[in-house]
């Protein structure tokens, strides 16, 4: 049986613009959980010892980590920001012609 490269599949589909698009559009909702990521493990801090600082549960931090923000409020997030010194920016994105733009 032949394998296939995760990152040779995702560049022979990253070729379509439709699938380009709409990988783009979601990257942006992985960004938030990559960086919470980041530094809590810069810290040497697992989930729990995060949670805690944040005033909220493990099982919280475990899906915001795991880019579920269906009930992620600003407050949950500046919470979290606090406990990692950092903050949380929001930024809106206008879409023109098929492809997000800053504004």
């Amino acid at each position: 049986m032949k394998t296939h490269d995760y990152n040779d599949i995702l560049n022979e589909e990253l070729k379509t613009p439709s699938f380009r698009r709409e990988y783009e559009a979601l990257e942006g909702e992985f960004t938030v959980a990559k960086e919470i990521i980041r530094l809590r493990k810069a810290r040497g801090w697992t989930q729990k010892e995060l949670a805690e600082r944040a005033r909220t549960s493990q099982p919280a931090i475990a899906r915001l980590e795991s880019g579920n923000y269906r009930n992620v409020t600003l407050s949950f997030l500046r919470r979290v920001g606090e406990a990692l010194d950092a903050v949380p920016v929001v930024s809106m994105h206008v879409v023109r012609g098929g492809s997000a733009q800053h504004a």
